[in-house]
């Protein structure tokens, strides 16, 4: 029987949303008869707990910082244990906002107008009056976020000018970088695929009742309507298929991943984010879109397990 060591919990602010996705993962895979072992790695000497597992794979289903920044796979692959998901460097690339916009805008995947200002600036060189001139770059509305965080932590929204100072310091109290982006005011869709990024899985459509799409509303049942598939025209639904595969095509996202993407009025579709390590919990986007594309959740998962497998043999 293959061992599977799924990887979840860990010392982010993300720890119980990936004990959810890790401890509901695991189950699938024993259903489709893996040995599963759940590995955290807040929990004992990581190295010596993984490599006393005798897996074949690890199922990374940690998320935030050391699961998504290309810590662990590189740890991983310094063990030659396989995992399931993105190369280091993927992502790294991926999970640092900044770094993310700056490589789709030069490619030409439209991501909405930003800034980026990071603590050593405010701290060292003192750049705290430059915070004006973000209002002349990028315009009002703003969404405030921290570079390297996800589940939406440390997000603000900002109408007026004097609250951007505040956006920012709760910003940079979880990322050593805060970007600053202008609010595009539309339908918000999420866009997963497994295996090849040229063949997306259906759109996930997201309706959180408060409006805002923050932490409570992904992670609490019935805060949030979703949408699967989503309530757009086909040719929209079309353009932001092709938009996400573009986008991880540059950010070079392999085996999984979900690209979230906000339609305007004009139905543009607005790369926000890309997740190189999407949720599988009871309320994430990829099991859902999956589901609708004829794919169960246990099917998924073995899926996901099977293609790191495929790329060791």
């Amino acid at each position: 029987m293959t061992r599977i060591a799924v990887l979840a919990g860990g010392r982010s602010p993300e720890r119980e949303v990936s004990l959810r996705s890790g401890h509901r993962v695991a189950s699938a895979l024993q259903a489709r008869e893996f040995d599963v072992v759940l590995v955290d790695p807040s929990e004992g000497p990581f190295v010596e707990n993984a490599s006393a597992a005798s897996v074949s794979a690890c199922y990374v289903a940690l998320h935030g910082k050391e699961g998504e920044d290309g810590a662990v796979q590189r740890l991983l692959e310094l063990l030659g244990i396989p995992y399931t998901g993105s190369s280091p460097h993927a992502c790294q690339l991926a999970f640092d906002k900044v770094l993310a916009k700056e490589s789709l805008n030069e490619a030409g995947v439209p991501t909405p107008p930003w800034a980026a200002i990071q603590a050593t600036a405010l701290r060292d060189l003192a750049a705290g009056p430059a915070l004006r001139h973000v209002i002349e770059r990028v315009g009002l509305p703003l969404v405030v976020k921290p570079s390297r965080a996800g589940s939406a932590m440390g997000m603000s929204f900002v109408d007026h000018e004097h609250d951007l100072t505040h956006a920012v310091m709760n910003a940079l109290s979880f990322s050593d970088a805060a970007v600053i982006e202008r609010r595009i005011e539309g339908a918000e869709v999420a866009i997963g695929f497994v295996g090849s990024i040229a063949e997306p899985l259906p759109l996930v459509e997201i309706v959180p009742k408060s409006g805002v799409f923050d932490y409570a509303a992904r992670y609490t049942a019935g805060a949030t309507e979703y949408f699967a598939p989503a309530r757009v025209e086909p040719e929209i639904a079309s353009a932001c298929q092709t938009t996400a595969s573009k986008a991880f095509d540059v950010l070079g996202v392999r085996d999984v991943g979900r690209a979230d993407v906000l339609l305007d009025h004009d139905g543009t579709p607005w790369v926000i984010d890309v997740n190189v390590s999407p949720g599988m919990t009871d309320t994430s986007l990829l099991p859902m879109a999956a589901q609708v594309a004829g794919v169960p959740f246990e099917e998924l998962c073995e899926r996901i397990v099977r293609l790191a497998l495929d790329r060791t043999a």
